[in-house]
């Protein structure tokens, strides 16, 4: 019999604290990095007409970059949260089974033989690698008898990411463009602007909604597939959705900043700390915190060493990596 969790604190209360949080991450945020700014700056630039360089930086440059970082953060977290659900994964990650290496390789496919493609055509190339990527680890983890097991997946997932990458960077020094995919690569938010959040960020929003919408099934699946069967659930169908959720999710993050592994594995293990196991509560959560972790880890790469930066993605991989090698020592249990 499951072991029912008893919250010693309402969830609501623990949604409004992290809310609350993750206002004062952004804020912070916004204040922190190379350019010397204040709380009343921010404040002016986002509620005043008012025009000057330091203004017009916050709103053109620091803004849209840091709701990018929010949008990013949410959609990996949600995105590995629905995976370990799914497959019943504590090791799975869009990042480490082979989604963001797939949406990777479209988006170099995309730069070499379209250079003139806008983010839409991005977007939608990286949803097709991302799919591409999905197919491939799930094909190499089905080869053998027995079904699937969180290791077997996870060494799919290391070597077709591995693979994938490969290709990305032959493509990019074949085509001369490795400059411009390592800018994507490396996980980079410097540059984002206002007219591609316009075309991302609904895509994620969608993907976010839905996942919030079929959170009550995916409980139900994380449990056991006989049990989801036996309450009436079409299995199957509801997996392609999830699946298809994950896809738009990982597909537009790495779209907009590139890959980038680790925030889908780790906030969830976090959140299940908090809520549960109950994926009505990790979902919501999962896009609090996960949002609030990316801009946390920007800030960071901004403030290290400014005024030059360290890549985002390195901030992450370096809590990432000692994270999975405790969640694979302790055999996925350590925070639920």
């Amino acid at each position: 019999m499951t072991r029912q969790y008893k919250p010693f604190i309402p969830f609501t209360y623990k949604l409004i604290i992290g809310i609350v949080l993750l206002i004062a991450v952004f804020a912070a945020a916004l204040v922190f990095g190379a350019a010397d700014t204040t709380l009343k700056d921010i404040w002016f630039a986002l509620v005043t007409n008012e025009t000057g360089d330091k203004l017009a930086m916050i709103r053109e440059i620091r803004l849209p970059r840091e709701v990018a970082a929010a949008f990013v953060g949410a959609a990996l977290a949600v995105s590995g949260a629905i995976m370990q659900g799914v497959t019943r994964n504590p090791l799975a990650d869009p990042g480490l089974l082979g989604l963001t290496a797939g949406a990777n390789v479209a988006l170099a496919v995309t730069l070499a033989f379209i250079p003139t493609a806008n983010y839409f055509s991005i977007m939608i190339a990286c949803f097709i690698g991302a799919g591409v990527g999905t197919a491939m680890v799930i094909g190499l983890g089905a080869v053998k008898k027995g079904g699937f097991s969180p290791f077997r997946i996870v060494l799919a997932g290391a070597a077709v990411s591995a693979f994938l990458t490969a290709i990305a960077e032959g493509i990019g020094l074949y085509f001369k463009i490795s400059k411009n995919v390592s800018m994507w690569t490396a996980g980079g938010l410097v540059g984002t602007t206002w007219s591609q959040l316009q075309v991302i960020v609904p895509f994620i929003v969608i993907g976010l909604l839905l996942a919030l919408f079929l959170s009550k099934q995916l409980t139900i699946l994380s449990l056991n597939e006989e049990v989801a069967v036996g309450l009436g659930q079409k299995t199957t169908q509801v997996k392609a959705i999830l699946f298809f959720i994950i896809i738009i999710l990982a597909g537009a993050a790495v779209a907009l900043i590139g890959n980038m592994a680790f925030i889908g594995l780790m906030v969830p293990h976090i959140v299940r700390a908090v809520v549960g196991t109950d994926y009505r509560y990790i979902i919501p959560m999962s896009i609090i915190v996960g949002g609030g972790f990316m801009l946390l880890a920007d800030t960071l790469g901004r403030t290290i060493s400014a005024p030059y930066e360290t890549p985002v993605a390195a901030i992450v991989s370096i809590l990432g990596l000692p994270f999975f090698l405790f969640i694979v020592r302790k055999g996925g249990k350590a925070f639920t």
